[in-house]
């Protein structure tokens, strides 16, 4: 199935892409306005952006939210991840707030909720992700984004090789236990019953 993804971020599209074997991705095009991210949830956030992008263009559309979820903080910085530090904070600057806010060893969740809208007939639903973890005072690894360097896995891919950030693992072993790569499974699988 070609889906769009309600993203213009290149990396998204790209990661979400090669998680969704058999399935087409694309980004949304340029001439689309994002809506604004009302939701209290992830899963209402990327609702909110299927639903837009769906009604707009008439095709089958998917978009995801996720973020990180502290034990210590009540749950933040969730839906506001990507805004934690500041609406026009980075990756380092929400980090390095994380990191000040929260204590070593805090428990942690990544989420990642993934809506799926289709702009021909309506038809609305959204999947789920989830992978624990806790705060590493020592961030580390560059294979990741976002929180990935402070992000000590629960799920250990490698006995061999424990102890890993999220930005330490190679791109299979993160998706094999990402909130990302969960959520994708789900729904792949869900879309399978539709065909």
């Amino acid at each position: 199935m070609r889906l769009v993804l309600a993203t213009r971020n290149a990396h998204k599209v790209a990661e979400l892409g090669a998680l969704l074997s058999g399935h087409e991705l694309v980004g949304l095009p340029e001439h689309l306005a994002a809506p604004e991210e009302t939701g209290a949830t992830f899963a209402e956030n990327a609702l909110i952006k299927a639903r837009a992008a769906a009604d707009a263009l008439g095709v089958p559309v998917i978009a995801d939210d996720s973020g990180v979820e502290s034990a210590a903080l009540g749950g933040a910085p969730g839906v506001r991840s990507a805004r934690f530090a500041g609406a026009a904070a980075g990756d380092a600057a929400n980090l390095r707030k994380l990191l000040r806010d929260a204590p070593a060893g805090d428990a942690l969740a990544y989420v990642c909720s993934i809506a799926f809208v289709d702009g021909r007939d309506g038809e609305a639903w959204v999947v789920e992700g989830r992978c624990t973890g806790t705060l590493d005072p020592h961030p580390r690894g560059a294979n990741g984004f976002g929180y990935d360097p402070a992000f000590l896995p629960d799920d250990v891919v490698d006995p061999d090789r424990p102890g890993r950030t999220m930005a330490e693992l190679e791109a299979e072993e993160k998706a094999a236990i990402s909130h990302r790569g969960r959520a994708a499974a789900a729904l792949v699988a869900r879309l399978e019953q539709r065909e």
